[in-house]
């Protein structure tokens, strides 16, 4: 019997479909976004009402673009932007890999923030009900990635029963962080979310949810790093941290604000102003 497991050559292309090969990463970031479109609609239509079902439509189209364009930007601006200066064009190859969840999610705010501008929405209670389902495609994320042998973790004792030895990483045994990841950032953070979202009294207070889901990212992803191990290109910060976890600093800040505002703030049992008219009615 092997003293720990080995990584299974997965083949990180799902199917082929003629000249078109669609790969397992790009289907989980299809699938996130179609089954956290679906929760949305529901979400909003809780009381009190954040939005309609065809607005939560005509904004997946934004949260598309926020992922892909801040995920990439994100990526190439935090961590390779010398790569990236001297070869311009390695931007667009966003086939060969390269996405930021920090990226991404700045992406997402700022689509939020134009969207419910635009539709006069209520920021806070509209991204209230957009980030509950964020958690899920994070999990989807961290699956491709194990499906991919990428972002393997640190090494660890034979002695532990789920170590795994990823090939291209040598044949230390390793940290499944991929999996770890799945499992904190994208499980259990979901349900923490689904959960406190069937209260209505949270629900009452914008801000709440979204600054929930930032705290309890943080927290999820500086975890996970202690066994993932640094991009090869940045390695260890000072003090031992990643730059993974130094990113998370500034989210956990915002998060706790976000609540902490949120919970002296008075309910708002109202956030859309036409269903104020037919209270009022």
């Amino acid at each position: 019997m092997l003293p720990v497991l080995i990584f299974p050559q997965f083949d990180p292309v799902m199917v082929h479909v003629g000249p078109l090969a669609i790969r397992w990463y790009a289907m989980a970031y299809i699938a996130a976004l179609l089954i956290g479109w679906r929760l949305v609609r529901r979400l909003v239509a809780l009381a009190p009402r954040a939005a309609t079902a065809l607005q939560v439509d005509d904004f997946l189209t934004w949260a598309t673009l926020g992922v892909v364009l801040g995920g990439r930007l994100g990526y190439i601006l935090f961590y390779q932007p010398g790569v990236y200066l001297a070869h311009p064009l390695a931007a667009l190859q966003v086939w060969h890999g390269g996405m930021s969840f920090h990226g991404g999610a700045l992406g997402v705010v700022i689509a939020l923030a134009l969207f419910s501008w635009r539709n006069r929405l209520s920021f806070l209670g509209f991204s209230d009900r957009v980030t509950v389902v964020v958690p899920m495609g994070l999990g989807l994320g961290r699956l491709a990635n194990f499906i991919n042998g990428e972002l393997w973790g640190r090494p660890a004792p034979a002695s532990l029963p789920w170590a795994m030895i990823f090939p291209q990483a040598g044949p230390e045994p390793r940290h499944p962080s991929e999996l770890y990841e799945a499992l904190l950032e994208g499980a259990v953070l979901f349900a923490v979310m689904w959960l406190v979202s069937r209260r209505a009294a949270i629900r009452e207070r914008p801000g709440f949810l979204s600054g929930l889901f930032l705290f309890g990212y943080a927290v999820a992803r500086s975890i996970c790093e202690f066994f993932r191990e640094p991009d090869a290109f940045i390695g260890f910060l000072p003090f031992g941290t990643t730059m993974g976890q130094v990113l998370c600093v500034p989210m956990a800040i915002a998060g706790a604000g976000l609540m902490a505002q949120a919970m002296m703030r008075p309910p708002r049992p109202v956030l859309m102003a036409a269903d104020a008219g037919a209270d009022a009615a």
